[in-house]
């Protein structure tokens, strides 16, 4: 069906990883991402990674680790640590770590991860992202509001048995699929806005 095609071929963003300045790594609980970028760090393709998440903002706590747990065992309290524990469990020097533990949602993990790339004075001029699968295009767009100057790559992880052959044969990948649909549009109008230079008309009193 076309628009199970036009769906699929909106969310599930996926790139040739290339060498880069930087791999980002949008927070999150399942240790297959960061495990892609270690794996992406350990053949080269970038010397530096920015693992960011702080707690979840529903409930003010990190999520758990969803899988691999008697190898990633430790107490911890956001994805960022989570993320970085991760890394270096698979060959990833602390020093080539920079951690970002305050944001709580996509759009923060982009604009801190900004913040904290600038306050190192680090240039990115092209960049991975490593995410979920189906998490792909927001990441992407985001990311890209947040380095419009940068190349963006997105190199992602299949998480939760859910990719872009199945993802409309279950009822969660539906869930997941159908939400990240709508996030990638409601979550940054006002972003969206700035760029294109559109003032938001004031509100008519009641």
């Amino acid at each position: 069906m076309k628009i199970i095609d036009d769906i699929t071929n909106f969310i599930f963003v996926e790139d040739k990883p290339i060498v880069c300045d930087i791999i980002f790594l949008p927070g999150g609980s399942d240790p297959a991402v960061p495990e892609k970028a270690a794996e992406l760090f350990r053949a080269g393709y970038a010397p530096l990674l920015l693992p960011s998440g702080g707690v979840g903002i529903k409930t003010g706590k990190f999520g758990g680790v969803k899988i691999k747990r008697d190898v990633y065992d430790k107490d911890y309290q956001t994805d960022c640590e989570f993320y970085s524990d991760v890394l270096l469990k698979n060959g990833v020097p602390l020093s080539a770590i920079i951690p970002e533990d305050k944001s709580g949602y996509t759009i923060q993990n982009a604009f801190f991860s900004r913040q904290a790339t600038d306050e190192r004075g680090i240039i990115i001029k092209r960049a991975i992202i490593c995410c979920k699968t189906f998490h792909a295009r927001r990441c992407f767009m985001l990311y890209q509001f947040a380095f419009p100057e940068a190349e963006i790559i997105v190199v992602p992880s299949e998480v939760y048995g859910i990719n872009r052959d199945n993802w409309y044969q279950q009822q969660y990948g539906v869930d997941r699929v159908m939400g990240e649909l709508a996030r990638c549009g409601n979550q940054f109008v006002g972003e969206f806005k700035e760029y294109l230079d559109i003032e938001t008309p004031p509100k008519k009193p009641l």
